[in-house]
């Protein structure tokens, strides 16, 4: 007994050893990134606790936290076996933010001007249902079969689609949504948010404002090599600065979301390891520095905060849609916006009609032509903040597709050739999530459109 005791001893504490050396340091992630995905999926998109830990939460440690949500002070809070406690506080127009032990709270804070639109149009040019279209050329049989395909068997987690939305020739054609899911849940893009960051630089360049092509307007950088660095080789991730972005690990990337109290100051502070224009590498912290500059562009806080949504957002009538802030009240412009599959389905509508909005144009032609031009180092793989199929990652899928592209396979597919945007949200991604064969078959419903892709 006494050797099964000592063996049952040295399991225990060969257990808490690992938790310590493994686990123990992640605490803080896991705890941040539970209590910010609490707050925000509950009081912007009305989820409750429960369903969030069930669908949002269900991926590897992040079950170890325990979450509470305080409805009059509208928080939530997490912790691992009560260690590392973690709060994020919901604001109206701000949406949630992870804060600090030392954020003060009762600090009066600016909110976005929002000019919503509307329009009684039918949708997508307007927030009445659409009209029903008649295309010949579609198989809608075939359609259907394709979109439904995406969605899970009841009480199944294998593909785990949550919305579908599918434009063509600026129409819908098919909707479908998962269950406890409508046309009017906001869903976060994650990652989606950088072409949405892209676009407010796109105004302003269409604007005569700023110049992608000169230095980066950053004071810190103007004594060093850094100073050569432009604002294209930021939108084109190939500044050639330090970053490490892998979600399975204590990185750049999660330190910046879940501890940083200015994000966009973390790939500001991160010194050069390549020349510009010679090695691609995927960075958050340069979208949220890409944020960071365009707060500098406007004399007031109020001012930046309108411009995002005034200049693009509610132009074309993105009324769910909301980014996010972080503690120092910038966009979290990598990773932090909200709105519904519809709403992000017109944003993919404005880039397919080469940023013209039902007359008004935007964003200038050539601004679209920018976006999807293949970076020089990342192999037909990336524009500026939008992917690209020019590579042939998608075998099935034009060349000329490009995209928004989120974590846990959140997708705006925006397709010339066929005059499709093709929206897909949900929880899982390539290769759990056959992207290529979901495009091909949506496509393959349109008739001819296999002789289009050839």
């Amino acid at each position: 007994m006494k050797k099964i005791f000592k063996i049952l001893i040295a399991a225990v504490l060969g257990i808490l050893a690992y938790f310590v050396i493994a686990t123990y340091p992640k605490l803080d992630l896991i705890s941040g990134f539970s209590a910010k995905s609490i707050a925000s999926g509950h009081f912007i998109d009305k989820r409750t606790i429960e369903t969030i830990e069930k669908g949002d939460n269900d991926i590897p440690l992040l079950n170890l936290a325990t979450n509470t949500v305080d409805e009059s002070e509208q928080s939530a809070s997490s912790s691992v076996y009560g260690l590392k406690k973690r709060k994020a506080i919901y604001r109206e127009g701000l949406g949630a933010t992870l804060i600090n032990a030392d954020f003060d709270v009762h600090k009066p804070y600016l909110i976005p001007k929002r000019n919503k639109s509307t329009s009684t149009l039918p949708f997508p040019y307007g927030n009445s249902e659409p009209k029903d279209t008649i295309f010949q050329e579609v198989d809608y049989r075939k359609l259907k079969g394709a979109v439904n395909s995406t969605f899970d068997a009841s009480d199944t987690k294998e593909k785990r689609t949550r919305a579908v939305v599918v434009l063509y020739k600026n129409k819908l054609i098919a909707e479908q949504y998962s269950t406890g899911f409508t046309k009017n849940s906001s869903i976060l893009g994650w990652s989606m948010t950088k072409s949405i960051t892209s676009s407010a630089f796109g105004v302003l360049v269409k604007q005569g404002k700023f110049d992608i092509h000169k230095s980066a307007p950053i004071s810190e950088w103007q004594d060093d090599d850094r100073k050569s660095i432009t604002t294209n080789n930021l939108l084109q991730m190939n500044s050639g600065l330090e970053w490490e972005e892998n979600y399975s690990s204590i990185c750049d990337a999660t330190k910046m979301l879940f501890l940083a109290e200015d994000m966009g100051a973390v790939q500001l502070e991160k010194a050069p390891k390549f020349k510009p224009n010679t090695q691609w590498n995927y960075s958050s912290g340069t979208t949220n520095l890409l944020s960071k500059i365009l707060r500098g562009q406007f004399r007031t806080h109020q001012e930046y905060l309108d411009f995002w949504y005034s200049a693009v957002v509610d132009k074309i009538g993105m009324n769910s849609m909301l980014v996010e802030t972080d503690m120092v009240g910038n966009f979290v412009g990598s990773s932090y916006g909200w709105a519904t599959a519809r709403d992000w389905s017109k944003f993919g509508l404005l880039y397919l009609n080469k940023g013209n909005w039902n007359g008004e144009q935007i964003l200038d032609e050539s601004w679209i032509n920018y976006t999807k031009k293949p970076t020089a180092t990342s192999n037909g793989g990336y524009g500026a903040q939008f992917w690209l199929n020019a590579g042939g990652k998608f075998p099935d899928v034009p060349r000329d597709m490009y995209y928004c592209s989120g974590f846990q396979g959140q997708m705006v597919a925006i397709i010339p050739s066929l005059e499709m945007v093709i929206v897909r949200m949900g929880l899982k991604e390539n290769p759990d999530f056959d992207f290529n064969g979901f495009l091909k078959k949506v496509i393959e419903s349109v008739k001819q459109s296999k002789a289009m892709v050839e």
